[in-house]
């Protein structure tokens, strides 16, 4: 078996320079670095990680908790979960995924483990009841998602109440006076689920800021439900011209119903969606959107737990800023609805 030793012989340096560069503790000239590299592969060396783990109390594995909850869109976490296991790989860890929801029993459990050196969440509440504990963890960890009170966490997201803020400001500039926000399923809400909270006070509070009449309600997945949902609104709101739709399994229901009631899109309503920005392009017609950047919050997410890990300091908060990118879903009112 290929030692630490031969590739340091072979590479006619010191044992700690092949150890820094495998590692990165230290930086290294990239002509010394690029040497060792190609000694490696030359030599066949594959460095024994569980020796690695034991010298440097380091598992070399992350934590990435996703409890499956209803009313959560698999695809899109899923996004969230590749992001997450790249970026840990080009940092050398590989990635333990846990979908049990146990709240923080589980965190208690992997945490007194020395199975994993840090811990990623998914699907933060407002009220999270993991809070607490993580703030006592000796083991550091990142939120993908902001409870009410972030203080003392590290937590990285997109700005949902501004995603929801963009959207009534689109809408608005393009004259639309009577909107309303199609959001997660009921579930989501009531769980008290920081993105959906977050997505309908941007979209109310800037609707009342800019004077518009807006409803903001729930939606389910299926279609006899979103067709449920359209029949309340337009009976409710004859003059409705627009809706923003926060539910990616929705979306393309939403889509099929519109026309049920004969309304076009966008010559009767305009739709705007927050979703992945493949779902709106495949759509028809093509959604304007605010992306759900799926694979950078990952990759943040990652990077912010590397250097705690590293013993640097990070910011607390990390808010990504929406992008708006307009299709052929949206265009200015019409003068009136085709039909009931």
């Amino acid at each position: 078996m290929v030692t630490i030793a031969d590739v340091a012989r072979h590479a006619g340096v010191a044992v700690s320079t092949v150890s820094y560069v495998l590692s990165g503790k230290r930086a290294i000239s990239a002509t010394t670095r690029e040497r060792v590299l190609t000694s490696v592969r030359k030599l066949g060396y594959h460095p024994n990680a569980g020796a690695r783990a034991l010298a440097s109390r380091r598992a070399n594995v992350i934590a990435l908790v996703l409890p499956l909850r209803s009313g959560m869109h698999l695809p899109v976490l899923m996004q969230f979960a590749t992001s997450v296991v790249t970026t840990a790989r080009q940092f050398g860890h590989d990635v333990l995924l846990l979908t049990a929801d146990d709240g923080p029993a589980e965190l208690r459990r992997i945490a007194a483990s020395a199975m994993v050196d840090g811990l990623i969440l998914m699907d933060v509440e407002m009220d999270d009841p993991r809070v607490p504990l993580l703030r006592r963890l000796e083991r550091p960890s990142v939120l993908i998602g902001f409870p009410a009170d972030a203080a003392g966490l590290t937590c990285v997201d997109l700005d949902f109440y501004q995603a929801g803020q963009v959207c009534v400001e689109h809408l608005a500039r393009l004259g639309h006076r009577t909107i309303a926000l199609l959001g997660a399923p009921a579930v989501v809400y009531e769980r008290g689920t920081g993105f959906a909270r977050r997505t309908r006070a941007g979209f109310t509070e800037t609707a009342l800021r800019l004077g518009l009449t807006a409803i903001a309600q729930p939606c389910e997945e299926n279609y006899d439900s979103v067709r449920h949902e359209l029949a309340g609104l337009f009976a409710r709101e004859p003059g409705l011209s627009a809706l923003v739709v926060h539910n990616e399994a929705a979306v393309g229901q939403v889509l099929a119903a519109l026309p049920t009631y004969g309304r076009s899109v966008p010559g009767d309503i305009s739709v705007v969606a927050i979703c992945p920005d493949e779902l709106a392009e495949r759509s028809s017609p093509a959604l304007t959107s605010v992306l759900v950047p799926a694979e950078e919050v990952g990759q943040r997410a990652v990077t912010l737990l590397m250097e705690k890990l590293a013993g640097e300091r990070v910011p607390e908060g990390t808010l990504l800023d929406p992008r708006l990118t307009v299709r052929a879903s949206t265009s200015v009112p019409a003068l009136t609805p085709t039909g009931s």
